[in-house]
Order: structure tokens, then C-alpha cells, then sequence
């Protein structure tokens, strides 16, 4: 099939690697100029170059929506679309151009965890597995049928980055597993069921300040979430920046009032965590590396000297 691949980041680079390799012709590409988001700046693999070091033709929008685009894809006769990590709305008359019309690939298990980081937020909630899903798209963001979709296990160590690895490596069979089925003439895939649906907003700033009223296993998910290269989880220690690297549940149940600098446990310092923490019922989150806010890394017991004070989600 001749296609045309809409797609950023190391996402969209994988995802046209596949194409290229497959016995499909792509036809055009069109990628995001770069961008400062902190979040846009990792992954950050180039699609531009990897399309143009093939001779395929690059186009460079924020949003694909200008008539001489529309005008560009008419032309280049597309049979399918493929978008991953487009990250602006794409109109029904571009996603509708093709007689096969576009192919969405998302790093979500969809219906959950439609729309930005849901790796982040799945490895925030719990979740036992993430994955990559194929589905054709429509009028409602990430909402269309499901074409192909695999999963794979969350582990109790897992980092955000960790199942970054896992889920990029689904790319290349998720997307010419979908596009093989498509090719043979399919056209009944599965629904996905919208009472089962929910959508994340991009993750910023906010999202990252540790808020000692959480659960320790809440705290510890988050610290895990936000691992390298991802800007890491913070709180505030005598009115300073502390971003917090590295930690584990306490085995101990530590009362007292969330925040509180309290005990050494094995090698980390225990902060007492938790909403109802004066009930003496929780375990705390044991801290076992820190960075300042002058850059300077270290183990928590070095940086904490003595136990007493409390970390605070504000100066």
C-alpha cells in the first residue's frame, strides 16, 4: 500500500523504521517542527531525517490543517494514513483522504489512557500491563476500532523509562500486524467500549511536586514514573528544591504528620506519608537518593544528617 506517515518523536521514528522495512511504499511524510517542551525533548529520535536520509519527501506542520497540505496528500494518492504521536488534531478531511483511511497507533492499552504521557499515568495508577494499540481513527480523539493490540506486564521495580523499552519494541509488529489485516481486504475490527474509556492531559510541572497526603505506594509510583530521563519527582526541604531519585516502601509503620523527616531504615530515610498518618497504620516511604537543587546527587542519609523537620509540597 502507498502510505502516508504522520508522526514525532522516537514514536513516529519507530513506527516509519517499520514502514520502511515492509513491503508498503511511503509515500509522504509529515513530523513537528522540534520543540523546548521538557517532555518533547526526550524521545526525541528524528523523524524528518531518518524520512529524508530515504529520499521520502518531509513535510513540517504543527497542525495539519492548511489547504496546501491537503493539497500535498491529494496528490501523493495515499491508501492509509499511519499516525503515532501526532500531537495535534488531525481534521476529518486529512484522516478521511485515504480509501483506507488513518491508522493511529498509541502507547495505551485503549480504551484507557487515551490521549498524552500514558505510560506515566498508568505506571501512577497501578496498572498490572501497558501496551501499544492499532485502531482506526475518527472524529473522537484515540476512539476509533481496535485493529491490533498487545500488552505487556508491568514489573513491581518498573520505571517509566523501563516501560518506554518494553512498549517501543511493540511498534513495529503492532503496526504491520494492522496493516497486513488491512491489506487483505478486512474491514470489521473491534470496537472499543467507551464506558471503559478515559483521557490524560500532557504532564507538566505541577504533576511532579510530591504531595506528602499521598499514599506511600502512591509516592513510591510516582518516583518510579518520573525516572530518568524524565524530570524527576520534587519536594521541598527547608524551603529548598529536593528532587527525590530514588526510594522504596518501608517495611516499618511509621504515625505522625505527612512529610515528617523520622527514622533510617536499611539504607534509605523513612518520611512518614499519608492522609491519616497520625493513625500509625501506614508505612512510610523510605527515601534512598536525592538531588539538590544546585545538582548535586547523593544517598539520602548522607544528604539527611539528622532525622527530625519535614518535607513540604511548597517553599
Amino acid at each position: 500500500m502507498r502510505v502516508v506517515m504522520f508522526g514525532y518523536q522516537t514514536w513516529g521514528h519507530r513506527t516509519l523504521r517499520a514502514l520502511l522495512d515492509s513491503d508498503h511504499d511511503v509515500v509522504t511524510v509529515v513530523t513537528h517542527p522540534r520543540s523546548e517542551h521538557a517532555y518533547e525533548k526526550i524521545w526525541s529520535d528524528s523523524v524528518a531525517d531518518l524520512a529524508a536520509a530515504h529520499g521520502v519527501p518531509v513535510v513540517i506542520r504543527d497542525r495539519p490543517d492548511d489547504e496546501e497540505l491537503v493539497g500535498l496528500l491529494e496528490k501523493a494518492e495515499p491508501d492509509i494514513i499511519v499516525a503515532n504521536n501526532w500531537r495535534t488534531w488531525i481534521p476529518p478531511r486529512v484522516y478521511s483522504l485515504p480509501r483506507h483511511g488513518t491508522l493511529n497507533i498509541h502507547d495505551s492499552l485503549l480504551p484507557k489512557y487515551a490521549g498524552f504521557s500514558p505510560l506515566i499515568w498508568a505506571l501512577l495508577n497501578g496498572e498490572p500491563e501497558v501496551g501499544v494499540t492499532a485502531h482506526m481513527m475518527n472524529e473522537e480523539l484515540d476512539a476509533g476500532d481496535i485493529v491490533v493490540q498487545r500488552a505487556v506486564p508491568v514489573g513491581p521495580a518498573d520505571t517509566a523509562t523501563d516501560l518506554f523499552h518494553k512498549t517501543v519494541d511493540l511498534i513495529a509488529p503492532v503496526t504491520i500486524g494492522a496493516l497486513d489485516r488491512i491489506a487483505a481486504g478486512e474491514t470489521e475490527f473491534t470496537p472499543q467500549d467507551r464506558s471503559q474509556a478515559s483521557f490524560f492531559h500532557k504532564r507538566a510541572e505541577e504533576d511532579i511536586r510530591i504531595d506528602w497526603d499521598w499514599p506511600a505506594e502512591d509516592l513510591h509510583r510516582l518516583i518510579r514514573a518520573q525516572s530518568a530521563p524524565y524530570p524527576a519527582a520534587f519536594t521541598f526541604h527547608k524551603g529548598r528544591r529536593l528532587e527525590i531519585l530514588a526510594a522504596f516502601v518501608s517495611r516499618g509503620r511509621y504515625g505522625g504528620t505527612p512529610g515528617r523527616v523520622f527514622y533510617r531504615e536499611g539504607d534509605g530515610v523513612v518520611i512518614v506519608a499519608g492522609a491519616d498518618a497520625r493513625r500509625g497504620r501506614n508505612h512510610g516511604l523510605a527515601l534512598t537518593r536525592v538531588r539538590t537543587e544546585e545538582g548535586r546527587e547523593c544517598p539520602a542519609a548522607e544528604y539527611f544528617t539528622t532525622m527530625g523537620g519535614y518535607l513540604t509540597s511548597r517553599p
